[in-house]
C-alpha cells in the first residue's frame, strides 16, 4: 500500500469520527453513512480500512459497550449495500439508500439481542427506537440529497 493509500484512509477516519462528534447532539443525524457511500465508491476496498479505523476510534472515544458491537457489522453492511451499486452516480438513488438504511439501521442494531435476551428483546429494542429511525432515514435523505454531488467531486479529485 502506498503512503499516500495511508493517508487518505487514515484522514478518511479521522473525518468521519471528527463529524459523528460534532453531529453527536442531534439524535440521528449524521453524515456519516453519507461518507461511507461515498468512501466506498471513490476509494473502493480501502474503505474497509477507513471503517475500522472509525469503529476503533469510536471505541476509544465512547468506550466499548454493547452499541460498539453493532459496529463492528453494521457500517460494512452499507460498504457491501455501496459495491452492489458501485456504478451507480445519481445523488437520488444514493439518498434513497441512505434513507432506507436510516430507517433500518434500529433494526439491524437489534440482532445482538437476540442473542442476549432473545427474540423479544431484539423486537422490543427495534420498536422503541422507531421513532430513532424515523429521524435517522429523513436525515440520511435530505443530507444525502444535498450534499452527495459536491462532496463526490471533492473527494474524487483526492482521490487522484
Amino acid at each position: 500500500m502506498k503512503v499516500k493509500d495511508m493517508a487518505v484512509i487514515a484522514m478518511m477516519g479521522a473525518i468521519l469520527v471528527t463529524l459523528q462528534v460534532a453531529f453527536a447532539f442531534l439524535p440521528n443525524v449524521e453524515l456519516v453513512s453519507l461518507l461511507v457511500i461515498l468512501s466506498t465508491l471513490i476509494f473502493k476496498r480501502k474503505t474497509i480500512f477507513i471503517l475500522a479505523i472509525f469503529i476503533c476510534l469510536e471505541g476509544f472515544i465512547y468506550g466499548l459497550g454493547l452499541w460498539w458491537i453493532n459496529y463492528l457489522y453494521i457500517w460494512y453492511v452499507l460498504y457491501f449495500i455501496c459495491t452492489l451499486f458501485k456504478n451507480e452516480r445519481s445523488s437520488w438513488f444514493w439518498a434513497m439508500i441512505s434513507g432506507i438504511y436510516g430507517l433500518v439501521y434500529g433494526l439491524l442494531c437489534s440482532i445482538p439481542n437476540i442473542f442476549i435476551g432473545g427474540f423479544g428483546a431484539a423486537f422490543a429494542y427495534w420498536v422503541v427506537g422507531i421513532p430513532f429511525d424515523i429521524t435517522h432515514g429523513i436525515a440520511n435523505f435530505i443530507i444525502t440529497l444535498i450534499l452527495f454531488k459536491p462532496l463526490y467531486h471533492i473527494l474524487n479529485r483526492l482521490n487522484k
